[in-house]
């Protein structure tokens, strides 16, 4: 199936991190898990230290580029197929740096979608958009910007 818009744009924004960032996550993970340890919480101690290795890993990757795709049948993020039943609405957000697609949906692990619209016009997706979904005001999730400031 051909899809009505298709481009391709980065997972996210990706920052490179020196060697003291990793060291500081290290001391931290650390100390989180010395202090889970005196308190008697050897479990949380596991999951802390878990946790920062999977941090520091996804940390060191670069983000891969995503084909975003727009069809009859719904909205394609990459290998994610998310149909029209499951969106509820759309915003296309000019005022950021870099304009943005959100779409909100019934998924409960994804329910928001923060996309980038890197080198298409936010004009020809609203108006793709428009005959499959409602267009209503979305703020970016605090959990995203969140991740953004935290360099994820």
């Amino acid at each position: 199936m051909e899809p009505l818009l298709q481009w391709q744009c980065y997972e996210h924004v990706h920052i490179e991190r020196g060697r003291d960032w990793y060291w500081a996550l290290g001391i931290i993970a650390v100390s989180g898990a010395l202090t889970s340890i005196v308190l008697s919480n050897v479990l949380f101690a596991l999951i802390i230290i878990l946790a920062a290795c999977i941090l520091g890993l996804i940390a060191a990757q670069p983000p891969e580029l995503t084909t975003i795709g727009i069809y009859e049948r719904g909205v394609r993020v990459g290998e994610i197929n998310y149909p029209w039943s499951d969106i509820i609405s759309f915003w296309v957000e000019e005022e950021t740096s870099e304009p943005q697609l959100l779409i909100d949906t019934t998924k409960l692990l994804s329910p928001n979608l923060v996309i980038p619209l890197s080198d298409v016009d936010p004009e020809t997706v609203r108006e793709v958009l428009q005959h499959f979904a409602e267009e209503k005001f979305l703020k970016e999730p605090v959990s995203h910007k969140l991740v953004e400031l935290l360099g994820f």
